[in-house]
């Protein structure tokens, strides 16, 4: 007892010192804790570009997929429950800072822990929410947080809360991702999900900020535009868990709408992120973006200007799963140095990038806080 309270109370003491003075290099400390990166390989060792980035505290966290998009591979980061245990402990030992490791683990067809590799079958959202049967959806979100629990997967980039408002939307309705068109069914799901993943001790993540379920084309292909097609009845899941005291993450959509900002996409808008979300809304929680590297963002944005543009907007987590187009094994050290001259430059404050650190580590001190 004696060793488990002490333990817990070093734990505390080591992130109170972090939070308060980061030290050597307190700006790059703070600027890997906002990166969240992709690799590829079944170990850290498979990708050195990677591994030696982990080591330098240049990445806050990391995102595992089952198949590599670039180079059509079956072979990614997810071979086996065993292998994926294996990994998960491997980065948790390298990392300097303990790690969010995430997962798109929805259930049905957007699944990276699949049956063929010796996991648990699953059932979509849109299945559970035509059912809406609460005992039905707490089984299936305690049988994903238990399995995520057990590989040492601590973030699921789940539930969906995008209302299913065009049921032929290539990116959500088609896929059966949503739960539903209604509002309120949405809602009812959602919280099971979330509350479930809170006692299994895995973070949620609610997405995609403002509302993708009205959309006609996909951001990982595509410029994105629902300015004629959103509603703000696809805010309520968002207006509600916030209300009623969500601080788990809220995932950004890289949709434009121009009633929300004539200018910019959800990720890149202050006036979206910073007003609505934050202002609006009340959230005071984390903010990933979707990821970076999908084409409504790398084909109209050069990186720094994708960079600058997010984190000014609010963004504190910037996720490049390295996994759309081409894959850049030199990913995390890019980034990092352009926040970096970012700051230096004063395009981004140095208040800006304390405010997302203070965010995120208050976030991984809640997780990883042993239990009493």
């Amino acid at each position: 007892m004696k060793k488990s309270l002490l333990a817990a109370l070093l734990f505390l003491l080591s992130f109170t010192t972090a939070l308060a003075a980061p030290t050597p290099d307190s700006l790059s400390i703070k600027i890997g804790q906002m990166l969240m990166v992709g690799f590829r390989g079944l170990d850290a060792s498979s990708d050195p570009a990677f591994e030696k980035a982990l080591r330098a505290s240049q990445i806050g966290g990391v995102a595992l997929f089952d198949y590599d998009v670039p180079s059509k591979s079956p072979v990614r980061n997810i071979e086996s429950p065993e292998q994926v245990r294996r990994l998960t402990k491997e980065l948790q030992h390298l990392a300097p800072t303990p790690l969010f490791i995430a997962v798109d683990q929805e259930g049905g067809r957007v699944c990276r822990l699949k049956p063929s590799r010796g996991f648990p079958p699953t059932v979509s959202a849109a299945h559970l929410g035509a059912l809406d049967n609460a005992d039905s959806s707490r089984q299936a979100a305690e049988a994903t947080a238990k399995l995520l629990e057990s590989l040492g997967i601590n973030m699921n980039l789940a539930p969906v809360v995008d209302l299913n408002v065009n049921p032929n939307n290539p990116v959500i309705g088609k896929l059966d991702r949503s739960f539903s068109s209604d509002s309120a069914v949405v809602l009812r799901q959602a919280t099971i999900f979330v509350d479930t993943f809170h006692r299994n001790g895995i973070i949620a993540a609610l997405k995609h900020f403002p509302g993708h379920g009205s959309s006609t084309t996909d951001t990982h292909k595509d410029f994105t535009d629902v300015t004629t097609t959103w509603s703000k009845t696809e805010l309520e899941p968002y207006r509600t868990l916030i209300g009623e005291g969500y601080a788990d993450p809220v995932m950004t959509a890289h949709v434009f709408n121009a009633r929300l900002d004539s200018l910019y996409p959800a990720t890149l808008s202050k006036e979206t992120i910073n007003g609505l979300l934050r202002k609006q809304l009340g959230f005071r929680g984390v903010v990933i973006s979707d990821d970076m590297q999908m084409r409504a963002i790398a084909d109209r944005y050069g990186l720094q200007q994708a960079i600058r543009l997010a984190i000014n907007a609010g963004v504190d987590v910037l996720l490049f799963g390295n996994n759309v187009g081409t894959y850049d094994p030199e990913i995390a050290e890019k980034a990092n140095a352009i926040i970096r001259s970012l700051v230096e430059k004063g395009d981004i404050t140095p208040k800006r990038i304390d405010a997302s650190y203070r965010r995120i580590m208050t976030l991984k001190q809640r997780t990883f806080t042993p239990a009493p």
